[in-house]
């Protein structure tokens, strides 16, 4: 007789409590699995956040630092416009004493313009024939031109400032009114004709 049928219910017993025995030896293995699982999220928030902290206490201090700096620069601005006025009155052919002056005028401007430049500071002024740029540029006044195109500068009225990237003064300009460049008399004829809008020549 074979006797592997009687012996069958017994491995079924004995294997079922091994697997329990193992489950139960288990579940302490997975607690901690899942509670190193849960640090280890935690701290890469962490570290995520004090990242943003950091990027965003930098962004605020080098704001806060060029805000200091352009208070100081637009204060600086009016010493600039003065020597600038003083060279410009100043006599091309003057000698000695005058001479002399107009020579320590023009080495202070140039210090001036020097320091402007290493911190940051940087003098806007478009030459005759620049594009306009609203950024940088405040237009005074607009007139027609044989030369230059429409939408560009005719002349820089006062020079302007920028820092790293911001308008501390837009440079003063005359903007070359729409038409001109294309060796048009009247632009301002010419735009208005285009648009359909009346314009007296005379007025």
């Amino acid at each position: 007789m074979n006797d592997t049928p009687d012996n069958d219910p017994i491995e079924t017993e004995l294997d079922a409590e091994i697997a329990a025995t193992e489950a139960d030896d288990l579940a302490p293995l997975d607690a901690v699995i899942a509670e190193r699982d849960q640090w280890r999220d935690r701290a890469l928030r962490a570290a995520a956040e004090a990242e943003n902290v950091k990027r965003r206490t930098e962004g605020q201090m080098n704001d806060a630092r060029a805000y200091a700096i352009q208070r100081f620069a637009r204060d600086l601005l009016g010493v600039a416009d003065n020597l600038e006025r003083a060279l410009q009155a100043a006599p091309k052919d003057a000698e000695g004493a005058a001479g002399g002056l107009v020579t320590g005028l023009e080495m202070t401007q140039k210090s001036l313009l020097s320091a402007f430049e290493s911190n940051g500071l940087k003098r806007v002024a478009p030459q005759s024939g620049e594009a306009f740029d609203p950024h940088f540029h405040q237009a005074m006044m607009e007139q027609p031109s044989a030369d230059v195109p429409g939408g560009s500068v005719i002349q820089t009225l006062q020079a302007g400032f920028e820092l790293f990237g911001r308008t501390v003064r837009p440079a003063m300009v005359v903007v070359a009114a729409k038409g001109s460049g294309g060796g048009t008399a009247g632009g301002y004829a010419a735009s208005a004709e285009a648009s359909g809008g009346n314009f007296d020549a005379k007025a």
